[in-house]
């Protein structure tokens, strides 16, 4: 493949990825230009949920929040593995059955064990 074809083959991708960056850029550059620049005190404090903050911004949150996102994010990517290979099974054979269930024991696995260290529970310790 010469030079000419590669040009002619990926030039329309390149003047698309330029034109990308270049609105992208202007839309920064006029919305940096058209708006309003006074700052003051109410505007810079934070704000959620339409409540006045009024203890400490920076407040500590219990690990086991993160604990529970982080179990939610692993079975999401179980998902994200189940899905595809759903959709092949019929191609890949008893093999990849076995495989998946394989799987999704050692998943089950980390979902008891996640139970016995009380991952799940709630209440304050």
């Amino acid at each position: 493949m010469g030079l000419e074809a590669l040009t002619q083959r990926y030039l329309p991708v390149l003047i698309v990825i330029i034109i990308s960056i270049v609105i992208g850029l202007s839309m920064l550059l006029i919305s940096s230009l058209l708006r309003p620049k006074r700052a003051y005190t109410l505007k810079l404090t934070p704000y959620e949920c339409g409540i006045p903050s009024i203890e400490d911004t920076w407040e500590r949150f219990n690990v086991k929040f993160y604990i529970v996102a982080l179990v939610f994010v692993i079975f999401d990517v179980e998902t994200i593995f189940l899905y595809p290979w759903a959709l092949v099974y019929k191609k890949i054979g008893f093999y990849a059955l076995i495989e998946m269930y394989l799987f999704i024991f050692i998943l089950l696995i980390g979902y008891f064990y996640a139970i016995g260290k009380k991952v799940f529970n709630w209440s304050k310790e």
